[in-house]
């Protein structure tokens, strides 16, 4: 049996490809735990600068797995299952390095919420973004609703949801959502290529600068450049800092260690 999740690590990067194809990844218990287990594992391995997610086959995602969901289940059965789902999202905003997700064919449902929950989008020029969930007579989930209304107007917002309709990788690269779109045809190249600035970039400050910004609707003002002073004074004693002020001043390239 083929596993539902492929893992390799190359160039300091982690690729997870989800590996459904037959079931266009839809998100099964296993592959939920199989990614969580893996983005855990990248977020420990120091050799790892950046995460690069993908999609097996003819799709990115096409959201939950139906044929697993149960009719007659009680509202508390629902609400153990979907707690568990949504805890995927959740890592992804919450982990200490950048995810970039390579979306293509389609990411509909619980695949949209990857994609926004990711720190970057690559998205192949035919991918389609799908809240289809008014079709089956279900609300959006795994955290679909906020990470929507943080990052479109919510008029927007809500007409994606409420018509359901395809929307084109052009249409939300529009709304800022995706990064870059691929002509190429060569999409995880061209993600590879994407995630380069990651790579070379200092590890800590990466770490911060991703804490910072995630958060930074939840601060005032004045809250916001306190927690950037408190950072940055930090970020002064690090080794990292140091090889940076010195390769500006050499004119050269730093070389972050992450230290």
């Amino acid at each position: 049996m083929a596993e539902v999740l492929k893992v390799r690590k190359e160039n300091q990067i982690a690729y997870l490809t989800m590996n459904r194809p037959d079931k266009r990844n839809s998100l099964s218990d296993d592959l939920v735990s199989a990614l969580l287990s893996a983005l855990k594992d990248a977020e420990k391995d120091d050799d790892v600068k950046a995460i690069i997610l993908s999609g097996e086959g003819k799709a990115f995602c096409a959201g939950g797995d139906i044929d697993s969901m149960k009719p007659g289940s009680s509202p508390k059965e629902v609400m153990d299952s979907m707690k568990e789902t949504s805890v995927l999202t959740k890592t992804i905003l919450n982990l200490d390095k950048f995810v970039i997700t390579a979306v293509h064919g389609f990411a509909a449902g619980a695949g949209f919420s990857l994609a926004l929950a990711s720190d970057f989008v690559i998205a192949d020029k035919n991918t389609l973004f799908i809240s289809s969930f008014r079709n089956i007579g279900l609300t959006p989930d795994l955290g679909l609703i906020k990470l929507l209304a943080d990052n479109v107007p919510l008029q927007t917002a809500k007409e994606w949801v409420v018509s359901g309709r395809r929307i084109t990788a052009g249409e939300v690269y529009t709304k800022g959502i995706v990064n870059r779109l691929s002509e190429s045809g060569n999409l995880l190249e061209d993600a590879t290529e994407f995630a380069q600035f990651v790579v070379e970039g200092p590890p800590i400050s990466n770490r911060f600068v991703k804490y910072l910004l995630n958060h930074a609707s939840e601060f005032s003002h004045e809250i916001g450049i306190m927690q950037e002073n408190i950072v940055q004074s930090f970020m002064f004693q690090t080794q990292d800092s140091k090889e940076g002020i010195q390769a500006f001043l050499e004119k050269r390239p730093p070389n972050f260690a992450g230290k």
